[in-house]
């Protein structure tokens, strides 16, 4: 059985989404606090994270960002907020998506349910591409390991980030669009936006060690999408 964890700290609308979670057979647990949630995220193994942004105590931008520093565990934020500045910053801190109070039940479920699928079809292929690392101008990506050395430091990725930079790089100066790499790394199946391209490629330009106003490795091409050179 897959299991889902709830943060949220209105008990009605926690108890709504288990309520729908468990008729598709899932597993839930419901904690109301971000304290209590990133204990019990870290604790047990859950396929997905149903987060609420406004929580007692801590907030979900900074629950999320500090699973992300242990698990790869897809989140999926749900809040009242509607603004732009929210999203980029809760795909920022690592979020697979994004939904938007008041909501479809039967859409978190579908989401739900495309994500954990996503990250398994993601994580499996992880596992199949063997040890054939790639040395690229200072970035070495170990696939088996899904680790990234940048001047032979080790630096964390969330999965989808190593998902979207091993795809460049095994693809260098090619140029891919938006809606290709969303078809490819969040799939066709997935509720998520142009904008969290954008947010991912932002993010691991920081951490391979771009100059955001000329990178050398992730470059932009404008009108077009993204590319990778050495």
């Amino acid at each position: 059985m897959k299991k889902v964890l709830i943060v949220e700290d209105d008990r009605s609308i926690a108890e709504l989404q288990r309520d729908y979670l468990e008729l598709s057979g899932y597993g839930v647990e419901i904690r109301e606090s971000g304290d209590a949630g990133l204990e019990e995220a870290l604790k047990t193994e859950y396929d997905l994270v149903v987060l609420d942004i406004m929580l007692p105590g801590m907030d979900g931008f900074e629950v999320c960002r500090r699973l992300r520093e242990q698990r790869d565990t897809p989140v999926l934020f749900v809040t009242a907020k509607n603004g732009d500045i929210d999203k980029i910053r809760g795909l920022g801190t690592g979020a697979d998506d994004y939904m938007t109070k008041p909501f479809s039940p039967g859409e978190m479920v579908a989401r739900v349910t495309a994500h954990i699928a996503r990250f398994e079809r993601l994580t499996g292929a992880g596992g199949s591409r063997g040890d054939a690392r790639l040395e690229l101008g200072g970035i070495t990506i170990i696939p088996s390991a899904r680790q990234l050395l940048v001047q032979g430091r080790e630096t964390t990725l969330t999965a989808k980030e190593f998902d979207l930079l091993y795809f460049l790089a095994q693809n260098p100066n090619t140029t891919f669009s938006k809606e290709q790499l969303l078809n490819r790394i969040w799939g066709a199946d997935a509720f998520v936006e142009h904008a969290t391209v954008t947010v991912h490629i932002n993010k691991l330009r920081e951490k391979v060690g771009d100059d955001p106003k000329k990178p050398r490795h992730i470059q932009t091409v404008w009108g077009v999408g993204y590319k990778f050179t050495v």
